[in-house]
């Protein structure tokens, strides 16, 4: 399989005691309801127990602070997929879906701030965007290579067939992460997994022509 090359958009290694008391009080807040864009600065210092000029210390400002968050909910995300592969098969991959959906359910939080600030901050859409980039390469890498060694059609467009895959199962989790009942976890990841598996990487040759 082709190998990709994850960009990291943030610092790497283990965040400082301050950085962490700070990503850690931002994101009590969010799930407690916070909306994103009415936080202030210093009413995150205060919960994190930080002085205002240790947060711009360790951030540029809220949108820097909200990429560092986005980050790990998107690294992981993408660990946890990269790591399937289609000689793996279709059970594999419904538990790598499994975790992902976790992975979602932890951050829905800072995945709905990212929304909502995508609205309005070009950054976070240009980070958002190129995070969903390297899930939209290696997934055509991945289709290719399997189309390559005749285990998936070579009637399937990759780049359309990526296109559902990854904003249409991004938006899928979304959906379900914010109005699904946890005890469906585990058949939902079940679902996108068939619909992965049999719509695109071993669709029946042919099909609708």
């Amino acid at each position: 399989m082709p190998s990709i090359t994850r960009r990291r958009t943030a610092k790497v290694g283990r965040p400082t005691s301050a950085e962490a008391d700070i990503l850690a009080a931002t994101q009590r807040l969010l799930i407690n309801g916070a909306n994103f864009t009415e936080l202030g600065v210093q009413h995150i210092c205060t919960e994190a127990g930080v002085a205002r000029s240790t947060f711009y210390s360790h951030f540029r400002d809220k949108v820097d602070l909200l990429i560092r968050l986005a980050t790990e909910l998107m690294t992981s995300s993408f660990d946890v997929t990269s790591a399937w592969d289609p000689s793996d098969g279709v059970e594999r991959l419904a538990d790598a879906f499994l975790q992902v959906v976790r992975v979602y359910r932890k951050h829905a939080a800072v995945r709905r701030a990212l929304a909502e600030v995508a609205t309005y901050d070009e950054t976070v859409r240009d980070f958002w965007s190129t995070e969903l980039n390297q899930f939209t390469d290696w997934t055509i890498a991945v289709l290719r290579a399997e189309q390559d060694a005749g285990r998936t059609p070579a009637d399937l467009d990759p780049v359309s067939a990526t296109r559902v895959i990854v904003m249409g199962g991004e938006r899928a989790l979304v959906d379900h992460v914010t109005a699904g009942d946890p005890a469906g976890d585990a058949a939902f990841a079940r679902e996108l997994a068939l619909t992965w598996w049999y719509g695109f990487y071993r669709r029946p040759a042919g099909y609708g022509t």
